[in-house]
């Protein structure tokens, strides 16, 4: 082969290689941008889930929110803002709250302690109808971290109490109740989330 020929072959091989280089995939970049989409999109999502879930309880009409309960255990009676009681100072044992039940009223002090390990309280005022009563317990036994009884000094038919959180309402078919229990149930209000319902108090 003559020289003239060697470089053309030369030249040509050369210019193959220039157009495979611009021709390549750019994966390098191409993963980065994934991963910032990626990235970009999970924490999207979480902001629209808190601000959904944040919309589900400012959005129960007639909500009655208390912040700053103070929560040191004491063995005597507590004298509480609010009646039924939704937080503050309380008993060191809990009122068992795994979907039970009460027939009678409970101390103040114990429910109070069930409700900053993230329970709701359904109070009801004595003779509250049957069909209601029957409505009531049928949420409550389906849902953990619920507990309910009779409260009569209650000034409204029905109470749900969260810790720092409740609403008073006149029949057990109000849409509110689902719509507090999904809320407040070990919800974000919750001073000590994941804490036991069960082990302690067993009796009114």
């Amino acid at each position: 082969m003559s020289k003239s020929a060697r470089n053309k072959a030369a030249r040509n091989n050369n210019a193959r290689k220039n157009a495979l280089t611009q021709t390549q995939v750019p994966w390098g970049t191409i993963a980065f941008f994934t991963v910032i989409g990626l990235v970009a999109f999970v924490a999207i999502g979480y902001a629209f889930m808190q601000s959904r879930s944040s919309d589900d309880s400012s959005s129960i009409a007639g909500l009655v929110t208390k912040d700053d309960l103070g929560r040191d255990h004491v063995t005597g009676t507590v004298d509480y803002e609010t009646d039924p009681p939704m937080g503050g100072d309380h008993d060191s044992a809990w009122q068992n709250c795994d979907g039970r039940v009460y027939d009678s009223p409970l101390r103040n002090e114990n429910a109070v302690h069930s409700l900053e390990h993230g329970a709701v309280w359904i109070t009801y005022r004595p003779g509250l109808a049957a069909d209601q009563l029957d409505a009531l317990k049928t949420k409550v036994t389906g849902t953990d971290y619920t507990l309910m009884s009779p409260y009569p000094s209650l000034d409204a038919p029905i109470a749900l109490s969260a810790w720092g959180r409740q609403i008073k309402i006149q029949d057990a078919s109000d849409p509110r109740v689902d719509a507090f229990l999904r809320a407040f149930v070990k919800g974000p209000q919750t001073p000590e989330p994941g804490a036991a319902c069960v082990g302690a108090k067993d009796t009114p």
